[in-house]
């Protein structure tokens, strides 16, 4: 199918499209079924649009929006687009009012479409589209004083159709990898490795600490054992060198832009593309 229209309809912390370039040339030239354990914004997937494809994510709200999304676009685009319209006069009173409305479903386990419907809208009127929530698991990033429409309904309308074929999972990246068997490709775009103690990592409440990173680590030496093709993407730190290096592994050091630094100053780094192929 056509992906002119198929984009990521959330902004994401560690997003891929500008290493999108360089991913597709490192793909494997062929490959069964495809694996992304944490689809986040979903740029790789939404760019590669790969058949017999499953994604998971362990943030269910995020995994909410893309089920609903998938499976009934058109009430999801009917309830974002009464979020848009009603917007009130003053937008940061209305942002704070949607947003404890979204904690409250939160807090309530409401995984419903008013739920995606918010998570979308907040997502596109957050400060530098950023998803963070603190140590009770609710979402607490301020507005960002924008007042545009939260969705393009033709690209919502053609995600959804590519949606339609992909098996759509929320949980843990070993469970999302248990059946990935040789000769299917897993791309890991795991939340990154702290590159300072303030650095963010707070994806869900649970985060994503260094023992998290060794069992993903491990994860991949079983699947590469498995004889799946992975690439993995994080930044180029100590850590993830200490992890993946001396082991065969192809490992290429790329710039990269962070866009969700607050200080633009320290928005240049360098990133590692991992390869086992």
């Amino acid at each position: 199918m056509s992906g002119s229209n198929i984009v990521p309809f959330v902004k994401w912390a560690g997003g891929k499209r500008q290493l999108l370039s360089q991913i597709k040339e490192r793909m494997p030239e062929e490959y069964n079924h495809y694996y992304e354990p944490f689809v986040g914004g979903g740029a790789v997937t939404f760019e590669l649009l790969p058949s017999n494809a499953l994604i998971n994510d362990i943030n269910k709200a995020l995994i909410n929006a893309y089920r609903q999304i998938c499976n009934v676009p058109e009430v999801f685009l009917e309830t974002v687009s009464k979020l848009d319209v009603q917007m009130w006069e003053d937008g940061k009173k209305y942002y704070y009012y949607l947003r404890n409305r979204y904690n409250d479903k939160l807090t309530k386990a409401e995984y419903d479409v008013e739920l995606a419907a918010l998570f979308v809208f907040i997502n596109k009127h957050c400060f530098n589209g950023l998803y963070r929530v603190n140590g009770k698991g609710l979402f607490n990033v301020p507005y960002n004083n924008s007042r545009k429409g939260s969705v393009d309904k033709e690209a919502i309308r053609a995600v959804s159709k590519y949606l339609q074929e992909v098996i759509i999972r929320e949980g843990d990246f070993e469970v999302a990898c248990a059946n990935a068997k040789e000769k299917d490709f897993v791309f890991i775009d795991s939340p990154y490795a702290p590159l300072n103690p303030t650095s963010f990592e707070s994806y869900t409440k649970e985060g994503f600490d260094i023992e998290s990173h060794k069992r993903l680590a491990r994860l991949y030496d079983e699947l590469t054992a498995r004889g799946c093709y992975c690439m993995l993407t994080n930044h180029n730190t100590k850590l993830i060198n200490e992890l993946y290096g001396n082991k065969g592994y192809k490992i290429d050091v790329v710039s990269v832009k962070r866009m969700i630094n607050s200080d633009a100053r320290n928005r240049v780094g360098e990133e590692v593309i991992i390869c086992n192929y």
